[in-house]
């Protein structure tokens, strides 16, 4: 990072190794191949611009990278009259799902897309980093400039309100 910090030609060494994974993070959150490269190049663009002023905080680099990738989605969306997109896999629709319910059973992806309507942006996004991501709640807590405690309740509090959703919309 402090060779990065000097020669902005070492920071390409950064962008090969983060690429990818900051471009699925993008894609996931937009399904629009363009657009993800659009905003990734701009996620890049961005930390070398800023790299001077990047601090270690016990937590890898790549977090710094998808708190930049998460506000450029956030205000992809806030600039555009686009529909916020989530993309969910079979393993994350199952995880959530035994966070959710309590049977145990994974239930429809039409009841998964409903309760994640009934959701507001920043609630998504802590669900989308938690479960779709396999983020610890240290990293989701600096990439959403909250404290660590304050995920963790945020986290819990919309599980708890999705079981209730979930439960009434079962009865």
């Amino acid at each position: 990072m402090e060779r990065a910090k000097e020669n902005p030609e070492v920071f390409g060494f950064l962008y090969e190794k983060y690429y990818r994974a900051i471009f699925v993070f993008i894609d996931r959150r937009t399904a629009d191949r363009q657009t993800a490269d659009d905003l990734t190049s701009q996620v890049f663009l961005k930390a070398m611009l800023n790299l001077p002023k990047y601090q270690f905080k016990g937590l890898p680099f790549s977090a710094w990278l998808y708190r930049i990738a998460a506000n450029q989605v956030n205000e992809f969306y806030r600039n555009s009259n686009r529909r916020r997109v989530v993309s969910i896999g079979e393993e994350h629709l199952d995880r959530l799902f035994s966070e959710i319910s309590a049977t145990g059973k994974t239930e429809s992806s039409d009841l998964v897309s409903y309760l994640l309507n009934q959701l507001d942006q920043a609630e998504v996004t802590l669900l989308e980093l938690r479960f779709f991501e396999d983020r610890p709640f240290k990293e989701i807590a600096f990439i959403l400039d909250i404290t660590e405690n304050n995920a963790k309740v945020k986290t819990y509090r919309i599980i708890e309100r999705l079981r209730k959703i979930a439960k009434n919309e079962l009865s």
